[in-house]
């Protein structure tokens, strides 16, 4: 329980703070501003508090009681005249266990919650990746839509070229002149998805909508060897999902315990001071415990319940284990699968495709080919780098999701 409160404590209350305007943001640093500063882990980290605190109130030991009795008053709260009386103070004495039980399983219920955190966790940081990365990809289709205004424009220039010198046909300028206008439109739109972009990372950041925001990173990154059969034992081994519902598991077994310490009575002790007038002053000495009569029929109610739950406890733990793997499997074939365009793309498609549009703008000039086939080469070019840059962002949207579904950094993926 320490362990755990420590590991909350890094990393809600020594997470970064918030950047300031200048800075450019990596993920790593993403992610600490949102940890510091997401009102639901705020949340989830106060009621771990309370459930820690609930834990030393279920340990308490029952106060004391103090009972005073002044019998045969000669008036009405005529305390000194009483002709009897008695002072006392009396201690419940739960049965031996009772109360370390008590404790146990409050101890598994803050645990639970402690799972809860981590499941939000988990959550988040899958949304600040998609959102970084989402950033990273309309940055990519910024640097496209520049690349292709400027070759719509040298496009252009070439057709008013042979325009001039009588090559070309005025409708071959008006062509450039659509294509550069269209390039130039494109170019706008990314800038609008780039504000959009920023807005959702801010959001999930828990700032300001329209605070400044600069991000460093790339989608291309190393892939990660990813072995199925580990990420899912070591899922099966870290999800907090299968944690909660073991300490679910033991807390029920505890309630068992402790409803068949109920056929065991606590006890009452009790040890007063009497006096009676004229009369030596004696000491009373009581011990009380109830008898649970009727056959037990609470006592016997109790441990059927807790029977029941150990039970739905065991099948759901089953349930979830095959959830999970599945969970697993499906986030590790999309990876693989994105993994395998990504490399299909770079080795048999992107130079080609450049070549494609460098052998046709050269084409072009020297009047071998017409317009509609430059640009349909560079229409060709530009699709296949925006498929491109998607798939990355697909591919590491698939790691993050087998991040999430593991519980926990995919082996051999540095951060």
């Amino acid at each position: 329980m320490k362990l755990k409160f420590l590991v909350l404590a890094v990393l809600i209350i020594s997470a970064p703070v918030s950047a300031g305007n200048g800075e450019i943001l990596t993920l790593d640093r993403c992610t600490g501003i949102a940890l510091k500063n997401n009102p639901l882990i705020q949340s989830y980290n106060h009621q771990y508090r309370a459930a820690i605190a609930r834990t030393r109130q279920a340990k308490a030991i029952p106060d004391p009681e103090i009972s005073l009795d002044f019998d045969l008053q000669p008036k009405l709260f005529d305390f000194p005249g009483a002709g009897e009386s008695y002072v006392g103070v009396s201690q419940l004495i739960e049965f031996p266990g009772r109360r370390y039980l008590r404790g146990k399983i409050a101890g598994k219920e803050a645990d639970e919650f402690f799972c809860d955190f981590q499941s939000a966790r988990l959550d988040l940081l899958y949304r600040v990746k998609k959102a970084f990365y989402e950033l990273l990809l309309t940055k990519e289709e910024k640097q496209y839509a520049a690349e292709n205004l400027t070759h719509a424009k040298d496009f252009l220039n070439k057709a008013r070229e042979k325009y001039e010198s009588g090559d070309v046909s005025k409708l071959e300028v008006l062509r450039a002149r659509v294509e550069a206008a269209r390039a130039e439109n494109r170019k706008k739109i990314t800038l609008t998805k780039i504000k959009l972009a920023k807005s959702s990372l801010n959001f999930v950041l828990a700032r300001e909508k329209h605070r400044p925001i600069e991000i460093r990173g790339s989608l291309k990154r190393p892939f990660p060897a990813l072995d199925l059969e580990k990420l899912t034992a070591r899922a099966l081994q870290e999800r907090a999902e299968i944690k909660k519902v073991n300490f679910a598991l033991q807390k029920e077994k505890l309630n068992r315990t402790q409803a068949y310490l109920s056929y065991l009575p606590d006890f009452s002790l009790g040890l007063s001071r009497h006096r009676i007038t004229a009369e030596p002053t004696t000491w009373d000495v009581t011990l009380s415990f109830q008898v649970p009569l009727l056959f037990w029929q609470k006592e016997r109610g109790e441990i059927a319940e807790a029977r029941a739950n150990v039970a739905s406890q065991k099948a759901g733990l089953k349930y979830i284990g095959l959830a999970i793997a599945l969970e697993v499997e499906n986030a590790f074939h999309n990876a693989v699968s994105f993994r395998s365009q990504i490399e299909f793309l770079e080795k048999e498609v992107l130079h080609e495709a450049e070549e494609v549009y460098r052998m046709s703008s050269i084409s072009y000039k020297e009047g071998k080919i017409g317009s509609i086939e430059l640009i349909t080469s560079r229409k060709t070019l530009l699709e296949i780098k925006q498929s491109y840059a998607e798939t990355l962002l697909n591919y590491r949207l698939a790691l993050a999701e087998l991040e999430k579904s593991v519980g926990a950094p995919v082996e051999g993926e540095k951060k």
